[in-house]
């Protein structure tokens, strides 16, 4: 199944196919599992990340974390990033609510710490992202090269909080000028976000008021400044551990 063609086809089995739990991913805080999707006789693999499986954490809003990585595809597809797996948030899967996400075959020992060039320069988009999304944890083992050599994006549950808190491993791109299309794809995600679009709506389900204003004031700053953020010396900017 070809991903980037296929979202809907995809997005229809994550929304409504039968939910079968095939293994657990013991790394990271919060539980994680690996499903299989059946939905009209075709089967996929996704991953699971229940709510009441989070860890409760002191800067965010407890049980918010799942919702987190949907509204992370929400904008990775409305910004014209397409980085983040097709994901959605089930109200009956298997051990409650949670999000559901399309998992993706790659190496899990490629990652962007060693990357190759062309695959670095490829992460521009990334960071440009992340600092929409305000990511708190971008770890190198977050970026994949699917077996389509599309760049995926995983694990957003700590994203979009209100207040500067961008840590990240990609910092290579720090004060370099935005380019003219991105920031006319900048331009026009803020525009979105400002209307009364289904993009509001849908964000409306998962974000705080003032969380999506806090995405359109990062956009402004980023159109303002014309250019990629640098580190803030004042806090921490690095995830840890870096993979």
């Amino acid at each position: 199944m070809a991903i980037l063609e296929d979202q809907a086809t995809i997005l229809a089995h994550l929304s409504q196919g039968e939910i079968e739990v095939s293994g657990q991913f013991m790394w990271g805080s919060n539980y994680t599992f690996l499903c299989s999707i059946s939905y009209q006789d075709e089967t996929i693999q996704a991953v699971y990340k229940p709510t009441r499986g989070e860890r409760p954490l002191w800067d965010f809003p407890n049980e918010t974390l799942a919702g987190r990585e949907v509204a992370a595809y929400l904008i990775s597809q409305a910004g014209g990033w397409e980085m983040v797996p097709p994901t959605v948030y089930r109200e009956d899967a298997p051990a409650g609510p949670g999000s559901l996400q399309l998992f993706i075959e790659h190496d899990p020992d490629y990652h962007f710490l060693n990357f190759s060039a062309d695959d670095k320069a490829r992460t521009r988009a990334v960071a440009l992202f992340d600092a929409v999304a305000n990511n708190t944890d971008r770890k190198a083992g977050h970026v994949l090269v699917g077996e389509d050599h599309h760049l995926w994006l995983i694990d957003h549950g700590v994203c979009f909080h209100t207040h500067p808190k961008l840590r990240t491993v990609i910092w290579d791109f720090a004060g370099q000028p935005l380019t003219e299309a991105e920031q006319t794809q900048l331009s026009e995600l803020r525009t979105a976000l400002a209307s009364n679009s289904k993009l509001l709506e849908d964000l409306n389900e998962y974000l705080s008021h003032r969380e999506i204003l806090a995405v359109i004031r990062r956009i402004d700053q980023l159109l303002e400044s014309g250019c990629f953020p640098y580190p803030d010396e004042n806090r921490p900017h690095m995830p840890w551990p870096p993979v």
